[in-house]
């Protein structure tokens, strides 16, 4: 199992949701968060200092657990939805994921999802 994790433009959000339920995924959770990146500010401004928290950027972070076999197809539709050509448009990460469990039936694994 993999958890993919994808910090996008707020303005892309919709898309991505759209197009990752098109494929079948349905369970993910959706934060709003501040970051912090190269397109945010000018390198000399590039510190962490008050003025630089009026630089943050409003994203979206989508945050999914799912089987290994899926992490290829997940992470091509997150790309492809998110893509606007320009500097920022975001990152994905993919971090394995040891065990999952369901907390009402206490499923492990794969069966969990």
């Amino acid at each position: 199992m993999n958890e993919v994790k994808a910090f996008i433009r707020c303005d892309k959000a919709e898309a991505v949701i759209d197009a990752l339920a098109d494929i079948g995924v349905l369970k993910l959770s959706v934060s709003t968060v501040k970051g912090i990146g190269r397109s945010i500010a000018a390198e000399s401004e590039s510190r962490y200092s008050v003025n630089l928290t009026q630089k943050y950027s409003k994203i979206t972070k989508l945050e999914i657990v799912c089987r290994s076999t899926e992490t290829t197809k997940i992470v091509e539709t997150l790309r492809k939805a998110a893509y606007s050509g320009q500097q920022g448009d975001g990152m994905i990460y993919v971090v394995p994921v040891e065990t999952a469990v369901k907390i009402r039936t206490g499923v492990y694994g794969g069966d969990a999802l």
